[in-house]
């Protein structure tokens, strides 16, 4: 259906929005209705048909679910509305946004949105409609441009789906994760689908820079601010301006360095060391750590207010050993790339090897895995890849069997291991895992973070 010729149902208890989005689709659909109060969509609905539904994820009504929008979308699919549901989120609701999906929604926008996007979302809600299909999370991969990011597994799916949706706002990202599991490659993605893909993306790892280097990296410096500034430089954020600044190891800078990098956040300006004039930057930033997020909100040992300046939206990469069926696929991707490097001859991967992989814990995660496929890769004299090719890392394999040490029986290490084993048993499927460990799906991600998973 063309969306001029379309019926627009918009429901959202912000006055403004309901003014912005009737402005805009005044001229690009043939109706739009707009509604205050969701309690109504039951009248709206059996005196019209409409094509799209605008839905707000978050309502202050009579219903206090603490996700009124997915309730309310449950209620639309029920009454038989075959309109394609758009959710309206905010930044921090981008998770239930993604859930939403899962349960019928045909996509979802985020505020502030661009009015370009919004249009070609309900044109692309509109041509599934006209399709017969639904909507499909598994489509993002395809759509992050350049990036290296594999993975087939439920929770990296998410994560896709999360960087295609957030990558064309500016907001501010936290990339949290274990050493090793991709978070560099998750921040490129993001620049590379952004509105700022052209511009420079600049990554610094601000946990190596000493008090008197932080400044002067990031800042820049006049000649003669101290002894061996020889001539001026630029710094990281002026590099960056109309680009990505992308910080990493975010959550082991000092106070004092703390302190630095929020007065240049807040004012949007940075001042060369050696100088006193201002000089404003345009930026798009993206910081990553392996800290918990537990362990940052620790005031002793992170500023809360810089917290919540870097963390407008939060992307937890999870561990290899949390994603099933991707190992495998990882590591015949690895050697596909090492066969070609090498200029060896066309090499598989062996049941055994597969099975050895399957097996193994991976504390170093995905770039334990690489170096992994390597080392064999390299050292490989057969047309397959045995299980004895696969050498892991001994530092990590001691690391491993601490971690899940058999004899442990320790209540809490029996219940981290019991889940690792159902999620490893369903492939990385959180929905399964949680079902066979009588969880739901919030209680299971509440775990995995106090375990550490």
């Amino acid at each position: 259906m063309n969306l001029k010729n379309a019926n627009v149902l918009i429901i959202d208890d912000d006055t403004d929005v309901l003014t912005a989005v009737r402005l805009l689709m005044k001229t690009e659909s043939k109706d739009i209705t707009t509604e205050k109060n969701p309690e109504n969509i039951r009248s709206l609905l059996s005196k019209q048909n409409y094509d799209v539904i605008l839905l707000d994820m978050n309502f202050n009504s009579s219903i206090n679910t603490g996700n009124e929008g997915l309730f309310w979308l449950r209620k639309i699919k029920e009454l038989g509305s075959t309109a394609a549901v758009i959710m309206i989120t905010a930044y921090g609701d981008i998770d239930l946004a993604v859930r939403s999906l899962k349960e019928g929604a045909a996509d979802f926008v985020v505020k502030p949105w661009h009015n370009e996007r919004l249009i070609e979302t309900i044109k692309d809600a509109l041509k599934k409609k006209d399709n017969g299909k639904g909507p499909s999370v598994k489509s993002s991969q395809d759509n992050i441009i350049g990036s290296e990011l594999l993975g087939n597994s439920e929770i990296m799916q998410d994560i896709f789906y999360k960087i295609e949706k957030i990558a064309p706002t500016d907001a501010n990202i936290l990339i949290l994760g274990e050493n090793g599991t991709g978070k560099d490659l998750i921040a490129k993605a993001i620049h590379q689908y952004s509105l700022r893909a052209k511009k420079p993306f600049v990554k610094v790892d601000v946990g190596a820079l000493t008090d008197s280097l932080f400044e002067s990296e990031l800042f820049g410096h006049k000649k003669g601010a101290f002894t061996d500034a020889r001539e001026d430089r630029i710094g990281r954020f002026e590099t960056a301006n109309g680009g990505t600044l992308f910080l990493d190891e975010i959550g082991n800078i000092s106070l004092r360095q703390q302190a630095k990098l929020l007065t240049v956040l807040q004012n949007r300006q940075i001042t060369r060391l050696g100088s006193n004039e201002p000089i404003p930057v345009d930026i798009r930033l993206i910081c990553a750590t392996n800290i918990p997020i537990s362990e940052l909100a620790d005031e002793q040992k992170f500023r809360k207010d810089l917290i919540y300046r870097i963390n407008t939206v939060e992307i937890t990469v999870p561990p290899l050993r949390r994603r099933g069926d991707d190992i495998t696929m990882l590591a015949k991707h690895f050697v596909k790339i090492y066969t070609a490097k090498y200029m060896k001859p066309d090499i598989g991967l062996s049941t055994s090897a597969m099975e050895k992989l399957k097996q193994y814990h991976f504390p170093g995660n995905v770039r334990e895995l690489q170096y992994t496929i390597e080392r064999a890769v390299i050292m490989s004299e057969g047309e397959e890849l045995m299980a004895k090719d696969l050498i892991f890392s001994p530092i990590e394999a001691s690391r491993q069997e601490e971690t899940i040490a058999p004899e442990d029986l320790n209540l809490s290490a029996i219940e981290r291991n019991t889940i690792l084993k159902v999620i490893e048993k369903h492939s990385g499927n959180i929905t399964k895992a949680a079902k066979e460990l009588g969880l739901t799906r919030t209680a299971l991600y509440r775990r995995l973070n106090k375990y550490e998973i």
